[in-house]
């Protein structure tokens, strides 16, 4: 950190805390962007439906990110924060943020993109295959796999929801009852429809050949070929630096089904804490990658507003003196 105060501090140093960064640099700002080096979708071989970037590789991203951020003027650097505080005293103070290995540094503004932690349902396997075979989203992977046999693990009432959605890319795809619910009539007769078989029984595990998915087998022992498997994962918003400062994640719902946990923001990323903003998936938890990036360049654009009008209050309360 080559200063001890900067106007912004940006939590987190994927696609929104980049864009966030390039937006406030280029507003003349001084930005420090404290990251800690674990992105979502490092797992991933590509990042998709990112115009103009179609099909780069995450690390590849974030390292023209960070050179473009950096090229106005950001400082960017690793760590991972421990707390965030408001600073004592009355005025617009602003903030302290004090990393895992005791550094300090104080900002007027926060802007936290630290991002969620897909939790994958406790099968074993699963985790050693996500994002290459074990997938969630069918636009981040769908057309990768189209064609191939697909599965789909049911865990929560979403599973026939998901089959039907993957069946747009591929006619063979089968959902594993697993844990669960058993669907509906109405629920069979939409699979039946659409050709999707179904299968009971829970699932031990995957079958992995030359480090390639092969297929599903059942407690029973039974093993169907697949070559991808469709889990939903539970979002988790990484929501520790948000939490140190007052303000409490909150369940996502989806269908009636609860998804995962967030932090709420207003369409700027703007908290409930005034001074801090929130982009990306840590309070948009089915933002895709491009989706972060918007978020980030919308939040750092309310927050350089956020800091004109306090320059404009002190420069006018220095004028009268």
């Amino acid at each position: 950190m080559q200063q001890q105060r900067y106007d912004v501090v940006i939590v987190g140093g994927g696609a929104a805390g980049l864009s966030g960064a390039l937006t406030l640099a280029r507003a003349r700002r001084s930005v420090l962007v404290i990251d800690a080096g674990e992105p979502r979708n490092a797992p991933a071989s590509h990042v998709h439906n990112y115009l103009g970037r179609e099909s780069t590789p995450p690390g590849e991203l974030l390292a023209i990110g960070r050179g473009e951020a950096a090229g106005y003027g950001a400082e960017i650097v690793e760590g991972r924060v421990a707390s965030a505080e408001r600073l004592p005293g009355d005025g617009e103070r602003g903030f302290r943020v004090v990393t895992e290995d005791g550094r300090s540094v104080e900002a007027r503004r926060l802007l936290v993109t630290t991002g969620l932690v897909d939790e994958l349902p406790p099968v074993p396997g699963l985790a050693e295959r996500w994002g290459r075979e074990v997938l969630h989203c069918p636009y981040c992977h769908g057309h990768e796999v189209a064609d191939r046999p697909i599965g789909v693990l049911a865990t929560g009432p979403l599973a026939v929801h998901q089959a039907l959605m993957w069946r747009q890319w591929s006619e063979d795809v089968t959902l594993f009852r697993h844990t669960g619910p058993e669907p509906s009539d109405e629920e069979y007769e939409q699979l039946a429809a659409r050709g999707v078989a179904v299968v009971d029984g829970e699932v031990a595990g995957l079958e992995v050949a030359d480090d390639r998915f092969t297929g599903v087998r059942l407690a029973s022992g039974r093993v169907i070929a697949r070559e991808a498997l469709v889990v939903q994962a539970r979002f988790t918003a990484r929501s520790a630096a948000l939490e140190s400062l007052g303000l409490e994640p909150v369940a996502q719902e989806m269908g009636g089904v609860v998804i995962g946990s967030y932090i709420p923001a207003d369409p700027t990323g703007a908290t409930e804490v005034p001074g801090v903003w929130a982009a990306g998936n840590v309070t948009r938890l089915t933002d895709q990658v491009i989706g972060a990036a918007a978020a980030g360049l919308m939040a750092g654009g309310a927050v350089n507003g956020d800091l004109i009008a306090e320059d404009t209050r002190l420069a006018v309360a220095a004028r009268r003196g």
